[in-house]
């Protein structure tokens, strides 16, 4: 009986001794990992190199535009992709001697077409104080034979 209360005591005085060696090791060993990413964060941020996982999804650093104005990007998409026939006149500007002609755009913005402005279908032509004529030279992507010239006007009531 005294053999075993004797055993249980050392056990008892050595297992903490084993428990507190463990902890000092594994505190030893996460603060090496804390080292070692302080290092790896320091050296990306000295060589000014940063990494983006994207994971599939767009990059929020890329630019959208890619170097284009956005008045750019409105015109190119805008309206080099509307037909004569979908185009309503607003109204006519008069800017410099210059007449500029306000249509109302594919998704409801007021856009701006000068003389020479190409169109999916053909170009202004010609602007005046109440009329526009357009010259369609295409036909569904084909070019026609014979241009024709398509006049939009306002109404005298909105002049």
């Amino acid at each position: 009986m005294k053999k075993i209360i004797i055993v249980i005591i050392m056990a008892g005085l050595t297992f903490p001794v084993f428990q507190l060696s463990h902890a000092q090791q594994t505190e030893n060993n996460q603060q090496a990992e804390i080292n070692q990413r302080k290092k790896t964060t320091a050296d990306i941020l000295e060589k000014k190199m940063f990494i983006y996982n994207s994971e599939g999804r767009r990059d929020p650093f890329k630019d959208l535009l890619s170097g284009r104005d956005v008045s750019e990007a409105v015109k190119q998409e805008g309206i080099s992709q509307m037909m004569i026939s979908d185009i309503v006149l607003i109204g006519i500007a008069k800017i410099k001697d210059n007449f500029i002609a306000i249509i109302n755009g594919p998704q409801g913005f007021p856009l701006q077409l000068r003389v020479g402005a190409k169109i999916a279908d053909g170009f202004v032509l010609s602007i005046s104080d109440s009329k526009v004529v357009f010259r369609k030279t295409k036909e569904r992507g084909v070019s026609m034979y014979r241009s024709k010239d398509i006049t939009k006007e306002i109404n005298p009531e909105e002049r």
